[in-house]
């Protein structure tokens, strides 16, 4: 490992433990601010499949830290539709054009934000809407590296929150994540460089996960509701403003 590697995983590491932490509190928010800091460090298309490795570790974390309250219907239906898309976007990052897409998912969770501000008592989707949701997340995800905020407001309206939210979302992320991999190996995106580097931070996003766990025992629902949607309101400025 030479020496500017061993300065570029000390910063990597320092991002990935408190994004990691965000993500274990609001369920979400780590891969979106994780995305601006490993493309300044490795360029897009390396820094999409190295936070893909990364957000496995966190997310699997996340699962089992919270594996009492998992929902496994939601998850199941999320899988079914976030599988096939996440491997069809893997297979299209290397050509696609990513600058309209990400814009249109800003706006898109700003404003769904400000629609659950005005509509208090959003409807509850049925379990099978959650395909869809997969769907959408899988193919956006493989392409942006992460789009982790696309699910929150569906699995709020659907009445999850804290342990529940978390970890179900967390188990749904891990199965499009596997497949985002395999979709890259067949791609050949996943370097020796960029296997090296997923596992080098591996550590710092488990440390997070476990920090972050603790924290979202200490607040109370109506705080975790306005912590995720602040935090849909950021990314999707990101997303806007092309970070």
């Amino acid at each position: 490992m030479l020496s500017g590697d061993i300065g570029t995983v000390a910063i990597a590491s320092v991002a990935a433990f408190l994004l990691a932490v965000l993500s274990a509190v609001a369920g979400f928010g780590g891969g979106v601010l994780l995305l601006p800091v490993f493309t300044a460090l490795f360029g897009f298309r390396v820094a999409v499949p190295i936070l893909t490795l990364t957000q496995i570790s966190s997310n699997v974390a996340r699962m089992w830290l919270n594996r009492r309250e998992l929902r496994w219907p939601l998850i199941g239906w999320f899988a079914a539709g976030a599988v096939p898309f996440a491997v069809a976007g893997g297979l299209l990052l290397a050509h696609a054009p990513l600058g309209v897409l990400k814009r249109g998912l800003g706006v898109f969770l700003i404003g769904v934000v400000a629609w659950r501000r005005w509509s208090r008592t959003p409807r509850k989707p049925p379990d099978r809407a959650f395909s869809a949701v997969g769907a959408a997340s899988g193919l956006g995800s493989a392409l942006l590296g992460s789009v982790g905020p696309l699910t929150a407001p569906f699995f709020l309206a659907y009445g999850l929150t804290r342990a529940a939210y978390v970890g179900t979302e967390a188990a749904g992320a891990v199965t499009l994540h596997l497949s985002k991999v395999a979709a890259y190996g067949a791609g050949d995106l996943l370097t020796s460089r960029v296997l090296f580097f997923g596992a080098a931070l591996t550590p710092a996003t488990l440390a997070g996960a476990w920090v972050g766990r603790k924290i979202v025992g200490r607040i109370s629902d109506r705080v975790f509701v306005v912590l995720v949607e602040g935090g849909l309101v950021v990314a999707g400025a990101l997303f806007i403003l092309g970070a």
